[in-house]
């Protein structure tokens, strides 16, 4: 029996279930979809009707009965053997229309067997009149049978719902009223954002009418989860960590991955390991649902891939906008000066259109700093307006309101689809026209299609009080009082304009949005695969993210998008931006997948692979930091290149997975339990994590009083980072002393906004670090019970010992970021002055002039991370010892034969025979210091060892025969020591053994007491055997 779901009326909030008719012939489909809101009540007499029906037919008091139930049958049995499964997978491969709702496919009943009939489930939810009312006008509410039928008969759906079709807040309500939480599973969605993740959860909740202990939320560092929730909204990070607790996830009953449009990496990571989950419950029978969402049409990643999905989920198309969406080109692209375009464009709409908030797209933080200060200046807002002034705005706004009638007389508006994706003006391609019209036209700023004034560039400089813009900036590294202002509604009388960067494409939701200007513009960070440089890059968005920011405008009203580019360069523009897990470096993913006894990587499903190349330096990287066993380094050329990219991970690289750290600073924390140092590296990792502790003073001012302003208080910053620095040996940590320096006073002082504004700290940087400094401790707690810390708000600055400690630690992390600075006779330009050279780059590098080692310029450092502007500059810089790089780093050191002067050693602290080697940077041949090292393996370390044992210094008790030794010890080492006997007898069996150390020589011991007894005898005379025998073996065991 398959089950029909209608909505009840308004403020009851119940669904009703009947049996569904059964279909008649192939393709049609079932005439009832979501039935009516008037029916509702027939519905729920004729269920009553049947319950009693089916009462009486057990008791075979109502012959009629039976024989319709038997017509039902006959009619199923008939539908079931026309019905033509073929047309249905036939339908489901071919491109989905914007008007085109696809049916559950059959095609996984092959992999899967179709679910027995179930009795209806049904949770009631007591929403009240205005949510309910609210919820029928999403697009989605139309499509919940097809939803629900598809989750209930197939593993793997598929939902594409572009932005505002409700998907996000519905899709776990209908799971819930469903039963899909009604006993021990839980419902999760993971969000690639955290506050995404915290706002969802707050609104289904609100919606639901349920608690915060039913509908929860957990994030990297807070969360609400109790034992009572059955919705649960987290980040994808998190719910990566509880796949390597609990790999089958057995107390989740559907997992959905919202925004797998973004393609995140945890996103394409979860995928794939979702992928194989979910055949595993079924098999286990505890079947579990996976529900992918994204919000563009980009879904052939998921359904064309067979590695991912051998069987193709079905893939349901729900219509998004609400409300159509009016799109406006350039008629030409301006090349550089975008910023100062959207400043007119904004001029423009706020003197002309009608009323309705403005939602400008730049690309960083700069940017929207600069457009927010122009803006303010040309529509200076006034908290406090007298009466008069408000009635002044309101005749304002109608006189803008006349004009604006006036112009849709002149020139209509073309409105056009956004969900096809090309998107062209209606007149664009009648290039007579639009020469005639480009007359009259300022070339540069010009809409052909809607015509908004003649205002020079002079007038939009004006500062015109009479027209109240209420502008409020919106980026990533914003603190959230200030990002939760764009969601409130502006004061009485002014205009909302919002200045963002791409995070309101898709993760924020901003109401009372009507016009969009999109520069068309994105800033991404590019990694270089090999060097892992790192460089931010301002490039054109993709076709999906440009209609992405126009349907920001179609929310609660027909909006308008207008693009700062013409429609020939918006057709250039690649369909989809590429992956993120394609774009940098993948160590750290690489790491949690050993973890999770993902060996082989690179025969992981993922929806989009990762370069080949990637993945070697991933690995590579994890092999000398020693989180990944080595390669073996013998065999067939075949066998080694797989065996390279399939190395097992390593109890340091358990440990370092962990610690929710990149691998390198993971490496600083599993070497930081000595010397007391644990709390000082967790306060520079999480530093160093965070990123960007400090604000941004090299933006423009619009004034000379602001341009003092900010002197003055970059001043103070750098005499800050000075007093943070220290002086001396404190002062060679170089930026990460800084750091440790300024979270200790921030935290000493109670981490108050007042306290960061005044030393050019962010705020919302230093939560964060708290945050993580609490959960690093805890896992450093959990790895290392004994170790017994606690984030300690007035913890005491390093001592000098520490801070030398910290500076291993940090070369030990970073040994691959590494840089020698040139020395005079190597200059080959004037340009390589105070430059450095590192191991992977032919151009030079340089220290970063915001360092505090900007002008001590020690001969090697280590450092966080190249940034390339117009030079290439080191960030996080930390000057190093040249003798400390080749005992910390020898994977990266070519090691010559050990030198005779020094001559080799027997060492009691380790039990092992250590020499002094000459060594070189690898693949620069930079030469270090000679090095007291374990003696390298091979023949002659067995015969050093034996040299030392029978003089007595490994053995004590073998020193009182050294006086009546046959031979000098020494002859062990002479090149003619094999016409002895006496030297290859015992050079045999400790090779045979591998005794070349204290405790491989104890553990020979310990298998054979009687070991070496008889090679040793030939050393001393016979008369002292019957004695040696008696003591023998010379240890106690």
């Amino acid at each position: 029996m398959k089950l029909l779901y209608t909505t009840s009326k308004l403020g009851i909030g119940e669904r009703m279930y009947q049996t569904k008719r059964t279909v008649q012939e192939a393709g049609t489909t079932c005439p009832e979809k979501i039935s009516s809101i008037s029916g509702a009540n027939k519905k729920r007499r004729r269920l009553d009707m049947e319950l009693e029906a089916e009462k009486k037919t057990e008791s075979s008091d109502n012959s009629d009965e039976d024989e319709e139930e038997e017509h039902k049958e006959a009619i199923e049995k008939t539908a079931t053997d026309n019905f033509n499964f073929g047309k249905v997978e036939e339908c489901i491969k071919k491109p989905l229309n914007s008007d085109q709702a696809l049916p559950s496919t059959p095609a996984l009943q092959k992999a899967f067997h179709k679910p027995s009939s179930k009795p209806a489930v049904f949770i009631p939810v007591d929403r009240s009149p205005e949510i309910q009312e609210a919820r029928l006008k999403l697009p989605i509410l139309a499509e919940e049978q097809v939803i629900m039928e598809a989750i209930n008969e197939n593993p793997v759906v598929i939902i594409c719902g572009e932005t505002g079709s409700g998907k996000t807040t519905q899709v776990p309500q209908f799971l819930y009223e469903a039963g899909y939480a009604s006993s021990d599973g839980i419902i999760g969605i993971t969000e690639p954002r955290r506050v995404a993740a915290v706002s969802m959860s707050h609104r289904v909740a609100k919606e639901m009418n349920l608690s915060h202990r039913v509908v929860s939320y957990q994030i990297r560092y807070e969360g609400n989860v109790t034992d009572e929730t059955k919705i649960k909204f987290m980040t994808d990070g998190v719910l990566l960590k509880e796949i390597q607790k609990d790999f089958l996830l057995l107390k989740y009953k559907v997992i959905i991955i919202d925004e797998a449009h973004e393609r995140s990496v945890y996103t394409d990571i979860l995928i794939g390991l979702l992928s194989r989950i979910v055949p595993l419950r079924g098999k286990k029978g505890q079947p579990m649902k996976l529900i992918i969402m994204s919000a563009t049409l980009r879904v052939e990643d998921f359904t064309d891939n067979q590695k991912l999905f051998p069987a193709v989920p079905p893939a349901i198309q729900v219509d998004a906008r609400q409300f159509p969406v009016t799109v406006h080109f350039n008629k030409r692209t301006p090349v550089d000066d975008y910023n100062g375009e959207c400043f007119r464009k904004v001029c423009k709409i706020h003197r002309m259109l009608p009323a309705g908030g403005i939602l400008v797209f730049l690309t960083g933080q700069a940017e929207v700093n600069s457009l927010c200060r122009r803006l303010r200046k040309a529509f200076p807002f006034h908290k406090n307006k007298t009466e008069g002034d408000e009635e002044k705005e309101e005749s304002v706004e109608e006189t803008r309101k006349f004009k604006k009638s006036k112009q849709k007389k002149t020139m209509p508006l073309p409105k056009i689809d956004l969900n096809s994706y090309s998107v062209l003006p209606v007149d664009e391609g009648d290039e007579d026209r639009e020469a005639e019209m480009d007359d009259d036209e300022d070339a540069v700023g010009s809409d052909i299609d809607l015509d908004l004034g003649d205002d020079g560039l002079e007038e939009g400089e004006k500062s015109n009080s009479s027209l109240p813009l209420y502008v409020l900036p919106l980026y990533s590294l914003l603190a959230p009082e200030k990002q939760a202002k764009v969601f409130r509604p502006p004061p009485l009388g002014t205009r909302l304009c919002v200045v963002a960067t791409n995070v309101a494409e898709t993760s924020l939701t901003i109401p009372s949005i009507k016009y969009v200007v999109d520069c068309g513009k994105v800033k991404k960070r590019f990694y270089d695969k090999v060097t892992g440089v790192s460089s931010f890059r301002v490039t054109w968005t993709s076709q999906a993210s440009a209609n992405q920011r126009a349907g920001r405008a179609g929310r609660t009203e027909p909006g308008h998008c207008y693009r700062l580019y013409s429609s020939a360069v918006f057709s250039d523009f690649e369909k989809f931006s590429p992956p993120e897990i394609t774009r940098r470096p993948v160590e750290d993913l690489i790491l949690q997948m050993k973890a999770l006894n993902i060996e082989k990587v690179i025969n992981f499903p993922f929806p989009t692979p990762p370069p080949t190349e990637a993945l070697a330096a991933a690995e590579e990287l994890l092999i000398a930091l020693g989180a990944l066993q080595e390669p073996p380094k013998t065999g067939r050329l075949k066998d080694l290149q797989i065996a390279k990219l399939s190395c097992p991970i390593s109890p340091l690289g358990m440990t370092m997975a962990s610690f929710p750290v990149a691998p390198r600073y993971a490496k600083m924390l599993a070497l930081s339990k000595q010397h007391d140092c644990l709390p000082y590296a967790i306060t520079i990792v999480s530093a160093m994590t965070v990123r960007e502790l400090f604000e941004e003073f090299e933006r423009p001012a619009v004034s000379e009083e602001e341009t003092e302003k900010l002197k003055g208080k970059k001043a103070r910053v750098i005499q800050m980072r000075r007093i943070w620095a220290g002086q001396g040996p404190f002062q060679k940590l170089g930026d990460l002393m800084v750091m440790l320096g300024a979270v200790g006073a921030c935290e000493y002082a109670g981490c108050t906004p007042k306290f960061c504004e005044a030393n050019g700290l962010r705020y919302k940087a230093m939560v964060e670090i708290r945050r993580l400094r609490g959960q690093l401790t805890t896992a450093v707690n959990s790895v290392c019970p004994d170790a017994g810390l606690f984030v300690d708000p007035k913890m005491k600055p390093p001592t000098e010992t520490q801070v030398t400690y910290l500076r291993q630690i940090v070369l030990a992390g970073l040994g691959d970021h590494i840089a020698r600075r040139i020395q005079a006779e190597e200059l080959l330009d004037e340009k390589w002055k105070n430059a450095y050279k590192t191991p992977l780059l032919d151009d030079p590098v340089f220290i970063h002039p915001n360092s505090v080692l900007f002008k001590q310029l020690p001969e090697f450092v280590v450092y966080q991370e190249i940034v390339e502007t117009t030079q290439m500059y080191m960030k996080g810089v930390s000057a190093v010892e040249s003798e400390w790089i080749p005992v910390l780093l020898p994977p990266y050191c070519h090691f010559g034969k050990p030198l005779e002067n020094p001559p080799p050693f027997y060492c009691p602290e380790t039990g092992r025979i250590r020499c002094h080697r000459p060594s070189v940077f690898y693949r620069v041949g930079w030469q270090l210091p000679a090095v007291e090292v374990d003696y390298p393996e091979g023949i002659d370390r067995y015969k050093y060892f034996a040299k030392f044992l029978l003089e007595g210094k490994i053995v004590k008790q073998l020193g009182s025969y050294k006086r009546c030794l046959l031979s000098s010890p020494l002859t062990m080492l002479k090149t003619w020591s094999k016409l002895q006997p006496r030297t290859e007898i015992l050079l045999k069996a400790l090779v045979s053994e591998n005794a070349d150390s204290h405790d491989a020589l104890l553990a020979a011991w310990k298998k054979n007491p009687k070991y070496l007894l008889s090679a040793y005898c030939q050393w001393i005379p016979e008369v002292m055997h019957d004695d040696v025998a008696k003591r023998w073996p010379p240890v106690t065991l």
